[in-house]
């Protein structure tokens, strides 16, 4: 049974590549390289983010409650129907995450979303997550609303398996064609030189993390991609509007 449950910090950071560049050549020395990369090269997470027809889980998100959550499919590459997916809601309560997933057929998570009804539990499945998450879809009526993909390299510490560090380049969207297996196509989200680097743990960080990030004045942000993406396309939106009534 393929399953992930995470309770930890997540930490954000925008990097040029100037700084990216130094910062991977200290983490060669600290960390191993995610399976999924090979020599550096990136691998691709695509998304699909559920939400109501109003928006209310990203509204509410970008209001900086102490508690948020939002559903969200998500694949490595590009899958067809009989791929296996994570299905995983991600809650946030006082700066911890706590993420919880389970693997589907992307064929029964499309109907399992749709629906609202869990499918019949099969051995790469987690029962106690496909309860959350029907539960979840009977709070909120949802629909897809946004496709994200990103290609990533990631770090886990040698002597730490806890510390994960994580760069998001590439970042592309699309708010049409909203299923993962219709291909990687959107418009950037992000400037091409810009990197989102992401320190996740439940613990403190290694003192080497800590007088990197001093060494070269990494800064704190807060972050959410689908935030990004959400104003921008409120700005456009209300552009189109303005540029609409000038000509009326």
């Amino acid at each position: 049974m393929a399953i992930e449950v995470f309770n930890r910090y997540e930490h954000k950071y925008m990097l040029d590549r100037e700084t990216f560049e130094k910062v991977i050549k200290i983490l060669d020395e600290h960390m191993d390289m995610d399976s999924h990369n090979k020599d550096h090269t990136p691998y691709t997470i695509s998304n699909i983010y559920f939400d109501t027809p109003d928006d209310y889980l990203i509204r509410t998100s970008l209001s900086k409650p102490d508690y948020k959550e939002k559903l969200r499919l998500r694949a490595y590459g590009i899958p067809d129907e009989d791929s296996k997916v994570y299905l995983e809601i991600k809650k946030k309560f006082k700066g911890i995450v706590n993420k919880r997933r389970t693997t589907l057929r992307l064929s029964e998570a499309y109907d399992f979303v749709t629906t609202g009804k869990a499918p019949e539990p099969k051995e790469y499945m987690n029962t106690q997550v496909l309860h959350e998450i029907e539960y979840f879809l009977k709070v909120y009526d949802l629909y897809p609303k946004l496709y994200l993909a990103y290609d990533r390299i990631a770090y886990f510490e040698r002597d730490n398996k806890d510390l994960r560090i994580s760069f998001d380049m590439n970042i592309r969207s699309r708010r049409y064609d909203l299923r993962l297996e219709n291909g990687d196509f959107g418009e950037r989200l992000l400037d091409g030189e810009l990197y989102m680097m992401e320190i996740k743990t439940s613990l403190a960080k290694p003192l080497w993390l800590a007088h990197m990030l001093d060494e070269f004045n990494i800064k704190r942000r807060s972050f959410s991609k689908y935030g990004i993406e959400y104003k921008n396309m409120i700005k456009r939106t209300e552009h189109h509007e303005i540029q609409y009534k000038e000509v009326v």
